[in-house]
C-alpha cells in the first residue's frame, strides 16, 4: 500500500462521503440497526453519530484501513456501548456465524473486489431474523447517465481507492443470497448523477 492509499486517501474519502446529501442519507438508515451490529467499511465512522444508542447493545466495525480506525476512533469515543474496530485478514468476514443482528453496509459495497461473495459473508453472520440494512450509490437507471459511468469508471476507480460507481446495487444484493424488504432509489441532490444515483432499504437472508 502505497503512500496515498495509506495517508491521502481516507481523507479524501471523509470528505467525500461526508457531504450534505450523503450525511442525509445516513440518518435515514443508520438509526433502524439494532442489537449486535457488524458494520461494513466503517471507514471513519461517518455513520457512528446516527446509531440510536437505546437499541444498539455493540458495534464491530470492520474495515482494512487502519489509518481510517484513528478517525473512526475518535468518533466512537463518544457512544455509550462498546465499538469494537477489526481487520479483514482474508476473504472471511472474521466472525461466527449467526452472531450478529445487524448488519449495516453504506457506501462500501461500490469498493468491495467481490460485493456477492461479502454480501455471501454478511448473511452468514446474521442471526436468523437479522437483517441488512445498506445504503449504496450504483448504476443509474437512464442510459445516458450509465453509459458515461462505465466510461469514467477505470479512473473513478483509480483515484477513490477502488470504488465503482456503476454497480447494480439491487442485482447484487440479490445475487449474493437476500431477499429485499424494501428500498427507494433517487438522484442525489447537488452531486454529480455519475456519482448520484442512491439506493437505500433492508433485506433479509
Amino acid at each position: 500500500m502505497g503512500f496515498y492509499e495509506r495517508r491521502i486517501l481516507p481523507h479524501v474519502i471523509n470528505k467525500a462521503c461526508g457531504t450534505k446529501p450523503i450525511d442525509y442519507q445516513r440518518r435515514k438508515v443508520v438509526p433502524a440497526a439494532e442489537g449486535v451490529v457488524l458494520e461494513i467499511g466503517i471507514g471513519t465512522g461517518l455513520n457512528l453519530p446516527y446509531y440510536d444508542t437505546n437499541k444498539v447493545t455493540r458495534l464491530i466495525g470492520l474495515d482494512p484501513s487502519e489509518e481510517s480506525w484513528v478517525l473512526a476512533g475518535e468518533r466512537a469515543q463518544a457512544l455509550p456501548f462498546d465499538v469494537e474496530f477489526v481487520g479483514l485478514p482474508g476473504e472471511e468476514i472474521p466472525l461466527e456465524a449467526k452472531s450478529v443482528d445487524t448488519v449495516l453496509v453504506t457506501y462500501s459495497l461500490c469498493t468491495i473486489p467481490d460485493p456477492v461473495k461479502a454480501l455471501e459473508g454478511m448473511r452468514r453472520v446474521l442471526k436468523p431474523g437479522g437483517k441488512l440494512i445498506f445504503c449504496e450509490h450504483g448504476a443509474a437507471p437512464d442510459e445516458a447517465t450509465l453509459k458515461w459511468q462505465n466510461r469514467i469508471n477505470p479512473m473513478w476507480k483509480v483515484l477513490f481507492g477502488g470504488c465503482h460507481i456503476n454497480r447494480n446495487m439491487t442485482e447484487l444484493i440479490r445475487q449474493g443470497g437476500f431477499t429485499i424488504d424494501e428500498m427507494e432509489t433517487m438522484y442525489l441532490p447537488s452531486t454529480p448523477k455519475i456519482a448520484g444515483f442512491n439506493y437505500w432499504g433492508a433485506a433479509k437472508a
